[in-house]
């Protein structure tokens, strides 16, 4: 256990690829991930677990087939397990995202933007 609390600025400043999230700790069995955001992601789902996006700096849009979510700063949304997705952000955003550890960032889509797994910041 470190003594010394998480400043998410300072991980932030230490990547500055987009949809690649870095984990920054981990509670039980979840990680919380700071991911940097811009454009469109693709359409995926996760079957088996719920999602949580909390924007930390600037805004994105969380798409669903019949409506979008737009998140400000300070803003949190939880998307239910299995329920298709797209995230968008039209400038880059900053977003914290808490999931069980092992979750794939494109759910069952894979493809090109499919990110590896447990990569600490």
């Amino acid at each position: 256990m470190s003594d010394d609390a998480i400043n998410l600025a300072d991980k932030l400043a230490r990547f500055s690829e987009h949809w690649s999230p870095r984990v920054v700790a981990e509670m039980n069995d979840y990680q919380f991930k700071l991911v940097k955001l811009q454009g469109e992601f693709v359409w995926h789902a996760h079957e088996h677990t719920d999602e949580v996006f909390m924007v930390v700096r600037g805004s994105m849009q969380i798409g669903f087939r019949d409506r979008d979510v737009t998140l400000q700063e300070g803003e949190m949304y939880v998307i239910p397990r299995g329920v298709e997705h797209i995230t968008r952000a039209e400038h880059e955003c900053h977003a914290l995202i808490i999931e069980p550890r092992g979750v794939v960032n494109t759910g069952d889509a894979g493809g090109d933007l499919t990110a590896r797994n447990d990569v600490w910041v």
